[in-house]
């Protein structure tokens, strides 16, 4: 059955109270702007906690499985239904409606089975093989004449009459549960794809995310997006150290992140004038603090400039020399803003499974080196204190204002 009409459930919305209705409107937003990007004309409507795609296009001009994959990026659906609509009809009718659902969707075949002398149906013993069912029905149109319990039982034993030892009622473990919604109209489905969850996109403020090449950074992204904050980025570019591929991975990344945020500024910085600095001058195992630090007084400008509120970095205490927690004293003290580190606990498996997951990590894998990666000291100081740090950065203060200002106002920014 390639369906026209596909149900969507949210969770936390659900405890908004009065502000709720803000929050659907955005989810709705975000479900408008996912499906823009898939072929084909679709409308995107509320009712009674309930959101709605109906496709108003051609028949072969739309792939449901496209549709589907487009709402599983959407931060704050819980579950995506594919369902059958039809009109409200009298409890027969909707019988008939269930009968043909599970007909076209698990490829069964209804038969009639003969009568007794008492006029009621033979029943057949199920097979080895029979589907376990259960019957779940949400009278939501309260002015319809049958309760949820009566349809229930009725949609259930004309389902084992259609069906003859292809099925049978398990009401605690089913193979499927067929759920039947009566609103204005009749929604038949027995699939719930789990959605992304988290809070729509836009709903908490924006931030600013330093975006490297790496498996951390846009995982930290995604997991900053799905609380409803919505995305801009500053990456790092250290030309000729760093080639174009580099560069070109980490837009491709942010691709890939735009997919579950919605649209990202990305700011490119030349940082090789301000790194070869910082190396000229600076005590080398003090090389990537230093860089850090002013790479945050950097991502904060644009941040500033985008509205954002907040860093996000997606550093994890102890992975490497520069996420100690000294050393997350020192950078953060750089910043004025707030820093978010949604992977702080996490381990490294911790987070490659998660970028496996949103698919990022086939393309943080590939082998090009960003400028993180281009300077770095043998010997790193794991315990940074943040009065050396501080007086080692008095070795550029002749130069380093200048060559800060050079690095904002020559950057790049591409719009994903």
């Amino acid at each position: 059955m390639n369906f026209r009409t596909f149900l969507l459930k949210y969770g936390e919305i659900g405890i908004k109270g009065k502000n709720r209705g803000q929050f659907e409107d955005a989810l709705a937003a975000q479900v408008r702007h996912a499906l823009s990007q898939v072929e084909g004309e679709y409308e995107v409507t509320k009712e009674q906690g309930r959101i709605y795609v109906n496709v108003t296009g051609p028949e072969d001009r739309f792939d449901a499985d496209e549709v589907m994959e487009a709402l599983k990026r959407v931060f704050g659906l819980v579950g995506i239904c594919p369902v059958l609509k039809v009109p409200v009809a009298d409890p027969e009718g909707i019988v008939q409606d269930a009968i043909r659902f599970i007909a076209q969707t698990y490829g069964l075949t209804p038969v009639s089975l003969p009568e007794d002398k008492a006029g009621r149906m033979a029943e057949a013993e199920p097979d080895q093989g029979a589907i376990s069912f259960k019957v779940h029905t949400r009278r939501a149109n309260k002015q319809y004449p049958v309760s949820s319990m009566e349809m229930d039982a009725l949609v259930g034993e004309k389902l084992l009459n259609a069906f003859p030892g292809k099925m049978k009622v398990d009401v605690h473990h089913p193979d499927l549960m067929l759920y039947i919604e009566i609103r204005e109209e009749v929604y038949l489905y027995s699939k719930i794809v789990p959605g992304p969850g988290g809070m729509p996109v836009g709903t908490n403020g924006r931030a600013q995310l330093l975006l490297s090449g790496g498996i951390d950074s846009p995982v930290a992204g995604w997991m900053i997006a799905k609380r409803g904050v919505a995305l801009d980025a500053t990456y790092f570019h250290a030309p000729p150290y760093t080639s174009e591929r580099a560069k070109q991975k980490v837009v491709d990344l942010a691709r890939l992140v735009a997919r579950y945020s919605g649209p990202i500024r990305l700011h490119v910085v030349n940082f090789t004038g301000i790194q070869l600095a910082i190396y000229d001058r600076c005590p080398h195992d003090e090389l990537t603090i230093i860089m850090r630090r002013y790479m945050m007084k950097i991502a904060e400008e644009f941040a500033r400039k985008d509205g954002s509120m907040g860093l996000i970095t997606g550093e994890s205490i102890g992975q490497v020399a520069s996420q100690t927690i000294q050393s997350l004293v020192c950078t953060d003290d750089a910043a004025t803003m707030p820093v978010f580190r949604p992977l702080i606990g996490f381990d490294k498996q911790d987070i490659i499974d998660v970028s496996v997951k949103i698919g990022t990590y086939d393309t943080s894998i590939q082998p090009f080196e960003d400028c993180c990666t281009i300077f770095v000291a043998k010997h790193p100081v794991t315990k940074p204190r943040l009065d050396i740090i501080k007086r080692s950065e008095e070795k550029l203060k002749d130069v380093i204002d200048e060559l800060l200002e050079k690095a904002v106002a020559e950057a790049e920014t591409i719009r994903i």
